[in-house]
């Protein structure tokens, strides 16, 4: 009587086993950026929302798991020295994803007392020595091309797969109805060119969509600022990096579409 009770149990501890191990290998989808891809608490405070929130609806999250890590005011610096990177590092693992998106804060001063989150222009290799006012240590910091390698090069070597997306653009609409390519755009393709890591131009595809809508429509995803786009706005961009990963030639997060 009791070996029919034990083999029961035993059959399900088995089972319990296995299907623990089945949820620890799926796969996880990092997302790491500014207030464009999470905004807030990332629940829709001030009807502002990130690309980043919405990702849920296009992804198979019984397949693949999603943690959007982006932290408004944030640069491709300010994530990294506030330690939010190195517990990202704590928990990736091979065969997850890093989806990041940098930039629109990077352009700040580097050592003012109001936020002290710039980056030094460009993908060099310049750096400069400082004292940071806020933070009130001794810094070196560095370009924002040193920042975005670090985190391409960081994910991979835990077998990891990186895919850097250039910043959506503001609403800035010039007298022709045009708007121009964001000059960190251009230097987040440069890195990934660097690293080997996948790249989304997603500052390219949200201006062409833009320009075909025109200024007046894109107008209304815009309630605060020229920043920070409402829901509507926020879905837009993430189906476009939706259709980023589609295109990417070799990378199996297409698999996890829906």
């Amino acid at each position: 009587m009791k070996i029919k009770i034990i083999i029961p149990l035993v059959l399900l501890v088995v089972f319990l086993g296995v299907s623990f191990q089945k949820l620890q290998d799926k796969p996880v989808l990092y997302i790491i950026g500014d207030s464009t891809v999470q905004n807030g608490s990332g629940k829709g405070s001030d009807s502002l929302w990130g690309w980043g929130s919405f990702m849920n609806l296009y992804l198979n999250t019984d397949k693949i798991e999603i943690q959007n890590h982006a932290k408004g005011g944030r640069s491709s610096r300010t994530f990294l020295t506030e330690g939010r990177w190195d517990s990202i590092m704590k928990t990736i693992k091979k065969g997850d994803y890093v989806l990041m998106q940098f930039g629109h804060n990077d352009g700040g001063e580097l050592a003012d007392t109001l936020r002290a989150r710039g980056t030094i222009k460009g993908i060099g290799e310049e750096s400069k020595a400082i004292y940071n006012p806020i933070r009130k240590v001794n810094e070196t910091v560095y370009t924002y091309g040193y920042y975005m390698r670090k985190y391409a090069n960081e994910a991979k070597s835990k077998g990891a797969i990186p895919i850097i997306v250039s910043p959506v653009p503001r609403n800035k609409f010039n007298p022709e109805g045009k708007i121009e390519k964001d000059q960190y755009g251009i230097w987040s393709e440069e890195v990934a060119k660097q690293t080997g890591a996948y790249f989304i131009d997603l500052n390219d595809m949200v201006i062409t969509k833009y320009q075909e809508m025109g200024s007046e429509k894109v107008k209304a995803f815009f309630p605060k600022d020229h920043t920070h786009t409402n829901k509507a706005g926020a879905m837009l961009n993430a189906e476009l990096v939706i259709k980023g990963i589609k295109k990417l030639k070799g990378s199996e997060l297409k698999k996890y579409i829906k």
